[in-house]
């Protein structure tokens, strides 16, 4: 997705009004930040209005080989840069979902309480993509009462973990726990948004253990037609495997 896009699409979700004040939040945390020992977590205060990081703790270097003077002075656009190009549509979908189930759902009283959990894949310092998982607590609101400053763990997991696209918002209730109000896994729902026709007939026919020969004869089709059905199937679904497949659509039946 082009820069241009993606910056058009991240306003579009958080347009928003006014500046508030973030000296106090910054104080306190940059304070923190001193005394946190070396951890694979970092965090950064988020502003959703110009598109900066108003403080980048010091473990991004140990996490990614990136240095918090670097990111902070380079903004979100740069931090975008680096993310998995397959990551970027569904991470704005579940920004975009996310927004408007806060707006539409939870009240202006309770959208203090609220945190939110979504994950990517990013690249390193050494050109390699990390699993990112980013919770965000608002910290300021504007005069809409719409969430525009955040504070932002993140933790990098290693690569080799292969994660759908998810999207959650947790409540903190009046037992003062956090509980799940919205889930979405956006990468099984292409199963119903991304894959073709034929690339469904495909996947009901892997689910029942066929191989591509018994599949491209059911079909009428080439083997070799039902093999590119197959690797355009994971990459759309961002999965390694037909096993990781077949395993997450019986899990899921209604999926297809």
């Amino acid at each position: 997705m082009p820069s241009d896009s993606i910056h058009d699409t991240y306003r579009a979700i958080f347009s928003s009004h006014g500046h508030p004040s973030l000296e106090k939040h910054i104080e306190k945390l940059i304070e923190l930040d001193t005394f946190l020992p070396y951890s694979s977590t970092f965090f950064c205060i988020t502003n959703t209005q110009d598109l900066s990081f108003e403080y980048v703790s010091k473990n991004i270097h140990a996490c990614l080989g990136l240095t918090s003077e670097e990111v902070k002075s380079k903004g979100m656009r740069y931090f975008w840069s680096r993310m998995h190009p397959d990551d970027l549509d569904l991470w704005l979908h579940a920004l975009s979902d996310l927004m408007k189930f806060t707006l539409n759902e939870i009240s202006v009283e309770q959208r203090s309480k609220m945190t939110y959990t979504w994950n990517y894949r990013l690249k390193n310092n050494c050109d390699s993509y990390v699993n990112i998982v980013q919770n965000t607590t608002p910290l300021e609101f504007d005069s809409g009462n719409k969430p525009i400053i955040g504070l932002a763990h993140y933790t990098v997991l290693v690569p080799e973990i292969s994660m759908p696209i998810c999207a959650s918002a947790k409540l903190l209730n009046h037992n003062n726990e956090y509980e799940t109000v919205y889930y979405n896994n956006f990468s099984q729902k292409l199963l119903s948004e991304g894959i073709s026709n034929r690339e469904r007939d495909v996947i009901r026919l892997l689910v029942l253990n066929h191989s591509s020969k018994v599949i491209a004869e059911k079909l009428n089709i080439s083997a070799n037609t039902v093999d590119t059905h197959r690797r355009n199937i994971l990459k759309k679904l961002n999965i390694s495997s037909t096993g990781e497949l077949v395993g997450m659509i019986k899990m899921n039946t209604n999926l297809i």
